[in-house]
């Protein structure tokens, strides 16, 4: 009778109550949507809504063109998703950021269904919470770039590819190619090592040679290239059949090339025409922030797979989910060039191997309680940075935002201090929902009034002007999203007096060199100023209000002719 007792009161420790996990569900669900109606980020989300843009106005999908040249960098799959959302919501930030999240919502069904497969339900539910509650995946669903698209097609391709072993049903493999295929289109081909690399890991483990003759893995893997058609077809018109197109500085640039091999293993050897310097340890510093509140958690979960303790599935499938973040993390932290929103198209995989980590160290009950700890000290600072942030940045509104934040908070580090997986999961829970509503709620809309471009457009559409409209000296992806015109670009005097002679033109340009063309004897008419500040690159000085002007350029729209 006591060991039933005891038996039944580890349950509760180690399980996370279904009703408990749909509420944090909803809650966060509600909380990542509050980003679709924040205006969109310079520079990347402003570039790809721009590009978005001109397919859904000239609708022309097989090129791509954006930042003032025809555009090869990324494929073409997500412009043609959020191309085809503003054709149904029209063009605004909404309708640029849903696709996205839909994605996203589509990533967290499958990130279920493959831990439910490897696992079971109640691992499943605390790995979907552990997912959408990780902090650059839900600043992905506000600074929306390709990684949406790209995370929920990789989990599912994974998914479908393991329900195709078990169950060999055609269908299964169709659907992993077609999944591949669109996560190529995204990203590059860079991503069949993500979703195949696992299996091959796994079947290595488990001795299952005959994986790697079987024929139906090979078709698998030759249908997702078929299923790439459409790209290769698009890159080919815009760019193979056009060898006098300028792109990287050079003529004769093979879209099929780039697509294949620059844009992937050219960025991994520098060899392409994209080239970084890398960090061997840029990934493992950059989880410390990206996965808050879990990469605690996380690490001490990798760290006693290594010492085997802990693994939990006796037929090794978790090898599928650890192969696939393994192969996907040492490639990038290889690779030379690095960017933090890279590693988000492993985080299902991530969230996985954490919830069966918090799960298991349970077995201990030293451990839990410093996993325990070491949450409530995370929920501390949360309050404590964001009660900082409130006094630094002097926003408005942060107060009632900050005061009704920290009761809340209070409460639970108080409420829930038991070392239970539902008292950890919700302090976690807690930091994520605190820290995204000062994000999405008060502090990014107001950091977009610093976005002159955004201001600049949206005031020319209000005013209904539809005149000749440029950059000069200048550069922002905002203005052309949002601007009501084509917007040129003029970099010299010279393109602007070619320019001027054909009648009057809006510029978008510095206080200064709208002063320097008063001086030249133009007449220059100003519409608007504006305070400028690169938002994605935030300082303490510019977020401190007291030095905050020292840190803004000036930005103005003139109406610019000759004398």
């Amino acid at each position: 009778m006591a060991n039933q007792s005891g038996n039944d009161l580890l349950t509760k420790e180690i399980s996370l109550p279904r009703i408990l996990f749909y509420v944090l569900l909803a809650v966060a669900i509600v909380v990542n949507a509050s980003g679709l109606f924040i205006d969109i980020l310079e520079p990347d989300s402003a570039l790809y809504a721009s590009i978005a843009k001109r397919i859904a106005l000239t609708n022309d999908w097989v090129n791509l063109y954006g930042d003032g040249h025809d555009w090869l960098d990324k494929p073409h799959f997500p412009f043609w998703v959020a191309a085809i959302s503003f054709k149904v919501f029209g063009i605004n930030a909404f309708g640029y950021k849903l696709p996205s999240f839909i994605f996203w919502l589509i990533g967290i069904r499958y990130t279920y269904l493959l831990t439910k497969n490897i696992y079971n339900d109640s691992v499943a539910r605390l790995a979907v919470i552990i997912y959408i509650t990780a902090l650059h995946g839900v600043l992905e669903n506000f600074d929306v770039r390709a990684e949406g698209y790209l995370t929920a097609l990789i989990i599912a391709a994974i998914y479908y590819i393991l329900r195709a072993g078990e169950k060999g049903r055609l269908l299964y493999y169709l659907l992993a190619a077609f999944c591949s295929a669109c996560a190529i289109m995204t990203k590059g081909i860079f991503v069949l090592f993500t979703i195949w690399g696992g299996f091959a890991l796994y079947w290595l483990v488990t001795y299952q040679w005959k994986q790697f003759v079987d024929y139906r893995i090979w078709l698998t893997v030759l249908l997702t290239l078929v299923f790439t058609f459409p790209e290769l077809c698009s890159l080919y018109v815009q760019f193979d059949m056009h060898p006098e197109k300028i792109d990287f500085g050079q003529t004769h640039v093979s879209g099929i090339r780039f697509f294949f091999w620059d844009s992937q293993f050219g960025r991994f050897f520098n060899t392409g025409p994209i080239r970084g310097e890398g960090d061997p340890f840029f990934f493992l510093h950059t989880l410390l922030w990206a996965f808050l509140p879990w990469p605690v958690i996380l690490y001490t979960a990798v760290i006693r797979l290594f010492a085997r303790k802990g693994n939990g599935d006796p037929s090794n499938r978790i090898f599928i989910v650890y192969g696939s973040a393994a192969i996907t993390f040492v490639l990038f932290s290889l690779s030379k060039f690095q960017l933090p929103h890279y590693i988000i198209i492993i985080f299902p995989q991530l969230a996985i191997i954490t919830a069966q980590g918090l799960m298991s160290f349970f077995s201990s009950k030293k451990l839990a309680k410093g996993v325990s700890i070491t949450q409530s000290i995370l929920l501390i600072i949360t309050v404590v940075a964001s009660i900082a942030l409130m006094f630094i940045t002097g926003f408005n509104g942060f107060y009632s935002v900050v005061i009704f934040a920290s009761v809340i908070g209070c409460f639970i580090f108080y409420k829930y201090r038991k070392t239970t997986l539902r008292d950890i999961v919700l302090k976690g829970f807690a930091s994520f929902a605190m820290l995204h509503l000062f994000l999405n709620v008060v502090f990014y809309p107001q950091l977009l009034q610093f976005q002159s471009g955004m201001l600049a457009g949206k005031w020319l559409t209000e005013h209904g002007y539809n005149k000749k409209l440029a950059m000069y000296k200048s550069n922002s992806y905002s203005l052309e999203f949002y601007a009501p015109v084509n917007v040129d670009r003029l970099p010299t005097g010279q393109s602007l007096d070619s320019c001027i002679a054909k009648g009057n033109i809006i510029l978008y340009t510095t206080k200064e060199n709208a002063a320097e063309l008063t001086g030249s004897g133009y007449n220059v008419q100003l519409l608007k100023e504006y305070a400028f500040y690169p938002v994605s690159r935030l300082t303490l000085p510019f977020l401190n209000y007291k030095t905050r002007s020292r840190e803004l350029q000036q930005i103005v729209l003139a109406n610019v002719s000759k004398k």
